[in-house]
């Protein structure tokens, strides 16, 4: 048995983050990941998500453009536990609802104090990329996510307000030096 750790999206991993998808499309997220597809030519799909590239999954708008992402997935021995995607810098959209960092627990490995590893151990990789401090938001209503960014150690700095295109966040930075 091993610790969990961070690595690179690996074919290693199919069945597992497979199963962890279907929990994840039970909810309703990550619709725009197709099952189908993605068993078809998972290895493609790895390789696509080890390259840095611009957050391509949301219709980009003109004030938009995309920004470079390091994917990293959270496992332990042979199963998924997780997703972190790092933005290695912020755009003015990333500035006020994205942030830097994006975190996902698989549903049936919540509560396991998973999301509170999965930041930290995304911190030496967040110094690696430049950033001395990283953004993370949230919305005010997932009391999970605020309980394990808050025990992450990172500072809250703002609620922004809801607008009539984007929703309320809480804007958190985790010291990554």
């Amino acid at each position: 048995m091993t610790a969990s750790h961070l690595v690179r999206p690996d074919i290693e991993y199919k069945d597992s983050y497979l199963e962890a998808l279907s929990e994840f499309h039970a909810e309703g997220r990550l619709k725009y990941y197709d099952m189908l597809s993605l068993r078809a030519d998972f290895d493609g799909f790895t390789k696509m998500l080890r390259t840095e590239r611009g957050v391509e999954h949301q219709p980009l708008q003109d004030w938009a453009e995309p920004v470079p992402e390091t994917v990293l997935w959270f496992v332990k021995d042979d199963q998924y536990l997780g997703t972190v995607k790092i933005r290695h810098r912020l755009n003015w959209h990333l500035e006020k609802w994205g942030g830097n960092i994006y975190f996902a627990i698989r549903p049936s490995m919540r509560g396991k104090g998973y999301g509170k590893k999965i930041l930290t151990k995304s911190r030496p990789y967040a110094n690696y990329l430049g950033l001395e401090k990283a953004l993370i938001t949230v919305s005010p209503d997932n009391v999970a996510a605020i309980e394990i960014i808050e025990g992450a150690g990172c500072t809250f700095e703002e609620e922004t307000a809801a607008t009539n295109q984007f929703p309320a966040r809480r804007r958190y930075w985790m010291d990554c030096s």
